[in-house]
Parts: C-alpha cells; sequence; structure tokens
C-alpha cells in the first residue's frame, strides 16, 4: 500500500504520521513489540509475559499489518490486523471463533474481513493514528471486496467486571444485531448480577465501532488470558454511519 500521510497532531512529537502495510517479517516483530507494551507489559498480564518481548499468536502469520509510524522518528505508533475471507479460509477460521460461535454468519463467510489487535502508543492518542488505520481499514476492505467488518471490543475486568456489565446491558436497540446475526460465546461473561446505579464508562475502541454503525451480536465472551470481556461486533458496510463514510470511504490511494 502506498503510504498515506496527515499533519501533525497537536503534539510536538511528531510531524507527520505515515500509513503503510508490514512486507517484512522485521515490520511484524515492530507490530508484535508495540502489541507487547500495551497488551501485555502495561496491562501486567504476567502469565502472557515472554524474554522476546513479543504479542504473537498463529494468526499473524495469515493476517496483514495495518502500521502507522511516526514520520519523523519512524517509530510504530499504532497498528491493526485484518484478516481477509482468503485468508480465513487458509487457516482454517477467523480469530475470534476461538470465543464465538458464528454459524449464524456462514452464509458471509466471503465477504467477510475481520479487523483485531488494535493497538496505539499512548502518546499518540489524540485522534490522528485512529483516523488513518480506519482510513486503512476502508481501503483494504474496498481492496479485498468484503461488504462486512468483524471483530471484538474488549471491556476491562480490572474493577470485577461491574463497568462490563452495565456497559452490557446499556446497549440501545439500534446497537444490537437483529437475532440472524447473533453469536454465541463460547465461554460466557455472567451479566445476570450487577450494580443498579453503575454508569458505563464505553472503551474508545467500542465507541467508534458504535458510532460507525456496527452491530453487538449477543452477550460477551470471558477472555481470562487477557482479563477481560470480549464483545463480538459486525458491520454491515451498507449500515455504515454517513459522516463515517464519508470520512472513511472518501477516494483515496489504492492499496
Amino acid at each position: 500500500m502506498r503510504l498515506l500521510t496527515i499533519p501533525a497532531d497537536a503534539s510536538p512529537h511528531f510531524s507527520k504520521l505515515t500509513l503503510s502495510l508490514a512486507t517484512t517479517p522485521a515490520e511484524v516483530r515492530e507490530v508484535q513489540r508495540l502489541r507487547y507494551k500495551i497488551f501485555i507489559k502495561a496491562m501486567g498480564l504476567t502469565t502472557l509475559i515472554n524474554p522476546e518481548g513479543l504479542d504473537q499468536d498463529e494468526f499473524d502469520a495469515f493476517c496483514d499489518h495495518l502500521i502507522v509510524r511516526d514520520g519523523k522518528t519512524l517509530k510504530v505508533v499504532g497498528t491493526y490486523r485484518v484478516l481477509s475471507a482468503d485468508a480465513a479460509r487458509r487457516v482454517g477460521r477467523f480469530y475470534s471463533e476461538q470465543e464465538f460461535d458464528l454459524s449464524r454468519l456462514a452464509h458471509l463467510r466471503g465477504r467477510i474481513a475481520e479487523a483485531g489487535r488494535a493497538c496505539i502508543h499512548p502518546d499518540y492518542r489524540s485522534g490522528g493514528v485512529i483516523m488513518l488505520l480506519w482510513a486503512g481499514l476502508a481501503a483494504y476492505m474496498r481492496r479485498e471486496r468484503c461488504d462486512y467488518l468483524i471483530g471484538c471490543a474488549s471491556v476491562s475486568l480490572a474493577d470485577g467486571g461491574h463497568n462490563a456489565v452495565a456497559l452490557y446491558h446499556a446497549l440501545t436497540e439500534r446497537n444490537v444485531a437483529p437475532p440472524e446475526y447473533r453469536v454465541t460465546p463460547y465461554l460466557p461473561f455472567p451479566t445476570e448480577e450487577r450494580e443498579a446505579d453503575h454508569k458505563p464508562v464505553i472503551p474508545p475502541l467500542l465507541k467508534g465501532y458504535l458510532r460507525s454503525g456496527a452491530w453487538v451480536c449477543g452477550e460477551p465472551a470471558w477472555d481470562p488470558d487477557f482479563h477481560c470481556a470480549d464483545l463480538f461486533l459486525l458491520l454491515p458496510l451498507d449500515r455504515l454511519d454517513g459522516r463515517y463514510a464519508r470520512h472513511y470511504l472518501k477516494e483515496t490511494e489504492a492499496l
């Protein structure tokens, strides 16, 4: 993919951001190091600590990896990995099928792209990086001729799970998928007991999905390794909110 650039955010630490797809094993390792720092080291997930300092799994070899770099330092400051329908066939499943039964979506499999492992360096979370990553996702889906984007949004259980439960019960009818698109978690996170006065705080990634028009497709799954509750999301491109469609699906440089 040819590089896209945007002007600097308010941060004085970089002059521009660039977006590309990883093309070498070294670039994939850069992505895995950033993910390790954010997902494992910063969250204190001692069971996942490893001497290589990499967050990696079997899906990395099949995925395309979007990379956002600081144009001044060339440091990787954001990433998203994407699994195309063809790659999912080669690996045998989508990543989210480790947590959810996607049987009801079987008729869509050839038109689905799966996004995951969204990760942004703490110093670059003012908006520019996620804007580029979403633009990259839109361009990728055009290239792969995908009509549906799936993925999981995680909610931390650091507070004992109260926020995850409150957030699930606060979903509106507009946010929840029709019955024919519902999925079932293999290890459900309990949502029956909740604090009546707990006001949910929506994680930024989930908020972005919901504002774009994505559906939550059922109850959350419990991910004990990452100590979070995962919500499965489905975004049909024809549901993409008009403002986001104009922003992300405008003509950009092709992948």
